[in-house]
């Protein structure tokens, strides 16, 4: 069985990644329509894609009786109205992240999704990336003992461009923190549990527009550990390490690009083997740096199978839209944290 999709806002992200390496692999998935504004990209894209239904209007796809499960893939400030159409019309929806411009219309998508009994995620894809699951694997076998740091980072160069709806605060809500460091946050919170405190700094460093181009952001977790999120719109792409790195009382996890959009990446261990003294802890070269190799599986198809396959089993998303509402909350206090100068309860 096949759950049939549509895709609104599908010239975007939806065509460089979601599409072709998510939803036409995925084998319990079929995509049936797309929908975009751009009628001369969106012909293109569809055709791409073969014998597949294309439309202008959001409210078109959406009545489109073929269509079960809708990718939502535009701007954040459509994603509070696209969320809401698609709920009414009983359509499970995959929505791209940040959830919404504020807490409350997060909780009115969670509110409309539930009372039409239909399941909604979002797209943090890197949860299903293979290196992120064997570190959360070894974690919660304990083999790092008990975590203390943690440290994401997500970087790329992103220059002004005239209508970039990420570059404008009333269409993203903001620049680097929240269109990359709320992947970075899900990641760290899916190894190192719940944030309970935000410290953060943002700035406009290098590129001319109204969003912050870098941001800093240090977190407490519940356990106590800390961790640290990195973000920045100014830096060049071959230039950024996009690291991951996870530290316990009994080792570390080092990886390299595996926070990003490709499904590769590098990643070594340093663990240690048995309880030492001091003297013994202090000699790095009895602590053997292992790299860590597993065969990448693309997390985008890994998504919309887990995706697809809670909808034809009827089981709850392994990633809902309260944890979407918990991102965005740890954002938006790290927003009101860079504003005011202080630590700021989530």
């Amino acid at each position: 069985m096949r759950v049939n999709w549509g895709v609104i806002g599908a010239c975007g992200i939806a065509d460089r990644r979601t599409i072709p390496e998510g939803i036409i692999p995925a084998k319990n998935a079929e995509l049936v329509s797309l929908m975009d504004v751009d009628e001369e990209r969106l012909r293109k894209v569809a055709k791409k894609y073969g014998k597949v239904r294309y439309y202008t209007k959001e409210e078109d796809l959406i009545k489109d009786s073929e269509v079960e499960a809708v990718y939502i893939a535009t701007p954040t400030y459509l994603h509070h109205k696209h969320v809401l159409m698609a709920a009414e019309a009983k359509k499970h929806i995959l929505c791209e992240k940040p959830m919404a411009m504020n807490l409350h219309q997060a909780e009115e998508m969670i509110r409309a999704c539930r009372e039409n009994k239909v399941k909604l995620t979002l797209d943090y894809m890197m949860r299903y990336h293979t290196y992120n699951r064997e570190i959360k694997r070894m974690i919660d076998k304990g083999e790092l003992g008990r975590l203390v740091m943690g440290r994401a980072q997500l970087t790329c160069w992103y220059p002004p461009i005239k209508g970039a709806w990420r570059q404008n605060p009333e269409l993203g809500g903001g620049g680097s923190l929240i269109d990359m460091g709320t992947h970075c946050i899900d990641l760290l919170e899916m190894l190192m549990g719940k944030v309970v405190e935000v410290f953060c700094y943002k700035d406009h460093l290098v590129q001319d527009y109204p969003v912050e181009d870098t941001s800093v952001v240090l977190l407490k977790f519940e356990s106590g550990a800390l961790g640290i999120v990195d973000n920045h719109f100014n830096i060049p792409d071959a230039s950024s390490e996009n690291r991951l790195e996870i530290y316990g009382s009994k080792g570390s996890i080092l990886a390299r690009g595996t926070i990003g959009q490709d499904s590769s990446g590098w990643m070594v261990k340093r663990v240690e083997r048995e309880e030492k003294g001091y003297e013994a802890a202090q000699k790095r070269e009895e602590v053997k740096e292992e790299q860590v190799i597993l065969s990448p599986v693309n997390m985008y198809q890994q998504e919309i199978e887990d995706f697809s396959g809670c909808i034809l089993d009827d089981k709850e998303p392994s990633f809902k839209g309260e944890d979407g509402l918990r991102n965005l909350k740890i954002i938006l206090a790290a927003y009101e944290s860079a504003k005011e100068g202080r630590t700021v309860k989530v």
